[in-house]
């Protein structure tokens, strides 16, 4: 390829044709300030923070959609591009509500940041704020649309990256304002609730309804039991809240955490992915061996997934896996199996989940199958981003807390159950149990690297017992759309299903990349976060699910057997037809 060459601030570099202005100026270590930018997204030039002069051109380009020409001399920062882009910080900070200190953004907001660095003390414009109010209608996420800066990351997020459709920008000119399609509410929208929306918003428009505070009243209580569980993908983000290295893994230290917090018992989501891979795997050998459901068998553990399928492609319900997503399961055993183990009136306990995921909020009260044990299974969800709040807020020193071990009975994990916080993870899991329960013996060849990477579909054909099991990964909502279209081909024709086995997680790169992470998430962090949790697999001593003690335990004293009456009972549920739209209903006043 050949590759052309500009000049950046007197600095010459070499990049492909294509390279944007502002790509090439990372690569000579010049920063080019953005607002509307986001590397998950296409540019579109939409703040102007971004603007560069280049040689003999009149005109500033905007660096972040600008293609690099042959002998291009750019200049990145002068006396007036700098006062352009202060006046553009200026003009948003007019509409824009002064309200930080409550903001759930406040130090961690990119327009905040900008702000500071411009030393901007005082705004010569005068300010027009309209009084939208916020929608809190979906239970998960809140829109708040006074707090928009109009940078449209969350239409393109929701439109392009989710496929999607339940955020558009709806009037013009002053009035502009973001909102779901057809100006309903957000909960009554397509919204699928997974927070990538929020995940990708620089300011606080668009963020996690906190439930800090249930939790803080239920550790007061001393009639609760109260007991905690952490999602696999939280061990190796939390850290980013504390200074460490994206992908640290730090599960002794969040046991530890939670413990000093307050909780009673401190179990583990891992040990439930273990137990999910039992009812799942199971399910899908019965399918595949004895035709008792249509193929392929779809894993159900992402609720975003899970929604969007009851809204966009109910045609697929009955290849559904029944099986609930593992902190579910774990609510449930917590209820049931745990309390009559520690004589605990289960009305007593309330059961907490630490998720890197918002639409785990809604999941909770989804179907009547979350109140399997008698109770709501799991009582509140917590994402990482609330929980380094509760730590900071609680005075815990977490970069030198000694690590500590979680409670027994459900906590102890397989490797099979910490990659369920990965893409490819929960299908890589299953097709370890699967083998044995089909032959009798382990999977050889342990990592099965066909299922791992951040392509957005990963195929591959697995043999096993001669019999050739044809299996589909994807991630990020808007590529399922083309693995559903094939299932539909190969089904219209009657022969053989396309896939067998299909693996599906909402947001890029699966639950390591989940919409209540940390902000700041790029493929980069996402590759850390995986490698891990990969880390935490290759060094577990048990790497499949039905090695698990724990787990053998659980069948052999309660549950009886995979796919057993009574694991139906607690661990599965079932699906139904959701319309995209519920009805009309304003959300705002103008």
């Amino acid at each position: 390829m050949e590759m052309l060459q500009v000049t950046i601030n007197g600095l010459t570099v070499e990049v492909a044709p294509g390279t944007t202005i502002l790509e090439a100026a990372k690569k000579v270590q010049v920063k080019i300030p953005t607002l509307c930018h986001h590397p998950d997204l296409e540019p579109w030039a939409a703040c102007g923070i971004c603007v560069v002069k280049a040689e003999g051109s009149p005109k500033m380009f905007r660096a972040c959609a600008t293609p690099v020409t042959p002998g291009m001399r750019i200049t990145t920062h002068d006396p007036e591009i700098y006062q352009v882009r202060k006046t553009v910080i200026e003009l948003i900070l007019s509409t824009h509500p002064d309200d930080c200190l409550q903001c759930p953004r406040n130090g961690n907001c990119e327009l905040q940041r900008l702000a500071e660095e411009f030393g901007i003390r005082e705004n010569p414009y005068e300010k027009r704020l309209r009084n939208l109010k916020p929608d809190e209608s979906t239970g998960s996420i809140i829109l708040n649309p006074e707090k928009c800066i109009l940078c449209g990351r969350c239409r393109e997020v929701c439109q392009n990256m989710q496929n999607v459709w339940a955020l558009e920008f709806i009037g013009r000119g002053e009035n502009t304002r973001i909102a779901p399609a057809a100006d309903v509410l957000l909960g009554n929208s397509p919204c699928i609730k997974c927070g990538q929306c929020s995940a990708h918003c620089p300011v606080g428009a668009i963020y996690e309804k906190s439930d800090a505070q249930p939790v803080y009243k239920a550790l007061e209580n001393p009639d609760l039991h109260t007991v905690v569980q952490i999602a696999p993908a939280v061990r190796v983000a939390i850290g980013e809240a504390f200074g460490y290295e994206p992908g640290t893994l730090l599960t002794g230290k969040l046991y530890a955490a939670l413990r000093r917090l307050g909780f009673n018992a401190v179990f583990d989501t891992n040990f439930a992915a273990d137990l999910t891979i039992m009812e799942e795997g199971s399910e899908f050998v019965e399918r595949f061996t004895k035709q008792t459901g249509p193929l392929p068998l779809i894993t159900s553990c992402c609720p975003s997934w899970t929604d969007y399928m009851e809204k966009f492609a109910p045609d697929f319900i009955d290849n559904f896996s029944s099986a609930k997503s593992p902190h579910e399961m774990l609510g449930t055993m917590v209820k049931t199996y745990y309390a009559q183990n520690r004589g605990i009136d289960p009305a007593k306990i309330f059961s907490v989940s630490i998720m890197p995921c918002t639409a785990k909020k809604y999941e909770i009260t989804r179907t009547s199958e979350m109140f399997a044990s008698g109770y709501q299974d799991v009582d509140i969800v917590l994402t990482t981003r609330e929980l380094s709040r509760m730590i900071k807020s609680a005075g815990i020193d977490f970069c030198n807390l000694p690590d500590e071990e979680c409670d027994s009975i459900l906590g102890d994990y397989s490797g099979a159950g910490t990659i369920f916080g990965v893409t490819g993870g929960v299908m890589e899991a299953a097709l370890r149990t699967a083998h044995f329960l089909i032959t009798g013996e382990n999977l050889p060849g342990i990592n099965f690297m066909p299922a791992r990477g951040l392509e957005g579909i990963k195929e591959a054909t697995v043999e096993i017992a001669g019999n050739k099991i044809r299996i589909a990964v994807a991630h990020q909502m808007a590529n399922i759309e083309e693995v559903l279209k094939r299932v539909r081909q190969a089904r219209d024709k009657g022969g053989e299903p396309y896939y067998h086995f299909i693996e599906v997680m909402a947001c890029r790169g699966g639950c390591v990349g989940g919409g209540g992470q940390p902000y700041g998430a790029t493929d980069e962090i996402r590759k850390k976060r995986a490698a891990g949790i990969y880390s935490d697999d290759e060094h577990s001593t048990k790497r499949f699910s039905h090695e698990n003690p724990e787990i053998q335990r659980i069948y052999k004293d309660f549950l009886e057997k995979p796919l057993s009456h009574k694991a139906h009972k607690y661990l599965h549920t079932k699906y139904q037809k959701l319309e995209k739209y519920r009805f009309v209903d304003s959300v705002v006043e103008e």
